[in-house]
């Protein structure tokens, strides 16, 4: 698999038969911004790669290089066919996406193919999961914990300043976009539990049509439909 973000992204296009324009067609944006992300002369926004990833049908591990588990064992009672290991990941071992407008993900030790994806999120001053300001959705379930520094959550049409301490708890299909509108660092970590099986089930669809035409389920549908509000 390639080594950078934007490679892994062409090679999964080329693999669903997608081609640019019809990516960029289905996302909202230019078939420019596309190639140039696959290209690595630029970084997606979270909220443009959370697009990529649910209408490509892959995973965040996969994004980061992090290879994919095989078919699985018989689990034991415990839901492991053997004995519990423990999964120690260093900090300087952390796979990372650094994103436009100074988003960093780090992928924290969530075990390879598990139902979360476990990240440890930094949010420069200034920067926001979309520069355009538009909302985002995608499946799964979001729990954060906020360590250090302020970040505003736009839910819906409330607005939440976090600070450290707070946590949340929402359906990641609700609209939603953070921003650091502070002058400080905030950094928290970040659970999206459920995205995950939408990806496995989406590599067993008929084909690249049915991938660009399913439902209005992620944010590929709020790109495309709601530029009052979006990866």
């Amino acid at each position: 698999m390639p080594d950078s973000l934007g490679g892994r992204l062409r090679e999964v296009r080329t693999k669903r038969g997608l081609s640019l324009r019809s990516v960029a067609q289905s996302l909202g944006v230019s078939a420019s911004l596309i190639s140039q992300v696959e290209i690595g002369k630029t970084q997606p926004s979270v909220a443009t790669l959370y697009a990529l990833a649910s209408h490509l049908g892959v995973s965040i591990d996969e994004l980061m290089g992090i290879a994919q588990p095989g078919p699985k064992p018989a689990a034991s009672l415990f839901g492991h066919s053997g004995p519990a290991l423990p999964d120690v990941q260093r900090a300087t071992e952390n796979p990372r996406i650094e994103m436009e407008n100074g988003v960093l993900w780090e992928r924290l030790a969530a075990g390879t193919g598990g139902p979360a994806d476990a990240l440890l999120v930094t949010y420069a001053p200034g920067a926001s999961s979309s520069i355009e300001g538009k909302l985002m959705r995608h499946a799964g379930v979001e729990y954060a914990y906020l360590l250090e520094g302020e970040l505003t959550l736009h839910l819906d049409f409330e607005t939440y300043v976090l600070r450290p301490g707070d946590s949340l708890q929402f359906d990641s299909v609700r609209p939603h976009l953070y921003s650091n509108r502070s002058s400080e660092v905030a950094k928290g970590v970040w659970f999206v539990v459920g995205r995950r099986q939408q990806n496995e089930s989406l590599r067993d669809a008929p084909g690249a049509d049915a991938v660009a035409g399913r439902a209005p389920s992620s944010a590929v549908d709020v790109l495309r439909a709601m530029d009052d509000l979006e990866a």
